[in-house]
């Protein structure tokens, strides 16, 4: 199997959103983007699929090592392979760097050692790591000419961690985890051992509702700071940011019914929402 099979398959078998706007780009940077997306899936798979954290450390650091021989022009890992040689027909050789992959490492490490989050400003911490991070990267694979569109991609991938959290705040629980920061669950008077045991109510209720509205205002702040030159090469982040927003709705929709279930759009609605940006802007 080549390296860019591997990525392929790797970025098809997580049936992720954002697979479904890859699929408009054309194919270097479709090349580079699927391969940025596998490595990114490599590391996060490293920590939720071991059982044991000391394994999951294990394997960070050998992810760590693999960056850094990568770089130096010596890559190991099929993912890594596929990676850099993608990076260089788009001439990002110089701009995506060692830096940005150790960063989301870091991020993932962090949920080794850490399963609450004590204020907004701790979760930003988090979600810049996991989620800005990736949206900086894949903007620049994307195509960018403005410096704010960083901050744009910066935005939007904040937003999308915060719409994963809320979908997720069941199913993290049941690994002991809680993204929701614990100054956001006084504020609301939402013990930690409802949210760990499915307790739903109305006050639940109130703090989703107060961080979906977060969420919403994200995804306004991050199409705001969108330069209108370089929202043509952004159409794949358009398409995460309108199925990832149908996604909230849906959250919303149901009355935030995520503590026992795992809410959910199909694919081909996925498709059709990333083909309406396609299409119609």
């Amino acid at each position: 199997m080549t390296p860019q099979i591997y990525v392929q398959e790797k970025a098809a078998a997580s049936g992720s959103s954002f697979y479904y706007a890859f699929l408009f780009l054309p194919k270097p940077k479709r090349a580079a983007i699927t391969a940025f997306y596998a490595f990114c899936r490599e590391v996060d798979d490293a920590v939720d699929e071991a059982t044991d954290a000391g394994v999951a450390a294990i394997k960070l650091a050998w992810w760590r090592k693999e960056v850094a021989d990568s770089f130096a022009g010596q890559p190991h890992h099929p993912v890594m392979q596929a990676l850099l040689p993608a990076l260089a027909p788009l001439g990002l050789q110089s701009t995506v760097r060692a830096k940005h992959l150790l960063q989301i490492i870091e991020g993932c490490e962090m949920d080794l050692s850490q399963t609450r989050y004590l204020d907004q400003s701790n979760l930003e911490r988090y979600c810049h790591l996991v989620a800005g991070v990736v949206g900086e990267v894949a903007a620049h694979i994307f195509g960018q000419t403005d410096v704010q569109t960083t901050a744009y991609a910066h935005t939007l991938g904040q937003a999308l961690q915060l719409t994963n959290i809320l979908r997720d705040v069941g199913e993290d629980a049941r690994k002991g985890r809680i993204y929701l920061p614990v100054s956001e669950l006084q504020k609301f008077d939402v013990k930690a051992h409802e949210i760990l045991n499915a307790i739903y109510s109305d006050r639940f209720v109130a703090l989703m509702q107060d961080q979906a509205a977060k969420a919403h205002q994200l995804y306004d702040s991050a199409l705001m700071l969108l330069p209108p030159e370089d929202r043509r090469a952004q159409k794949p982040g358009l398409m995460m940011a309108a199925i990832y927003r149908d996604l909230l709705r849906e959250i919303e929709r149901s009355n935030f019914q995520v503590l026992s279930q795992r809410i959910s759009l199909t694919p081909l609605r996925k498709f059709w929402l990333a083909w309406k940006v396609q299409a119609f802007g």
